[in-house]
């Protein structure tokens, strides 16, 4: 199967991070993807992401979370593969 791909320019951030409340209700039943990738303003949901290249794990206890709310995401301007999407 050929993958698409999505082009960002070169050294586009991108973040990813868990999704509590869909692993909430996958425990009751669901099968919601629970890691979102974001990158320039789109989200992008799966099972399994792939970083190809340095990250940086950040974690903010006080201060500035991401607009979705997460406090704990990891961070890069690598290749990222979100299920068969190809994040450049």
């Amino acid at each position: 199967m050929e993958k698409n791909r999505r082009k960002a320019r070169k050294g586009t951030i991108k973040r990813v991070h868990v999704d509590q409340h869909a692993i909430r209700a996958n425990i009751r039943g669901g099968d919601r993807p629970v890691i979102t990738v974001q990158n320039r303003g789109n989200s992008y949901k799966s099972h399994r992401v792939t970083i190809d290249g340095p990250s940086e794990v950040i974690y903010v206890k006080h201060g500035s979370p991401l607009s979705c709310g997460a406090r704990c995401w990891v961070e890069t301007k690598s290749r990222v593969t979100v299920g068969d999407e190809v994040l450049e």
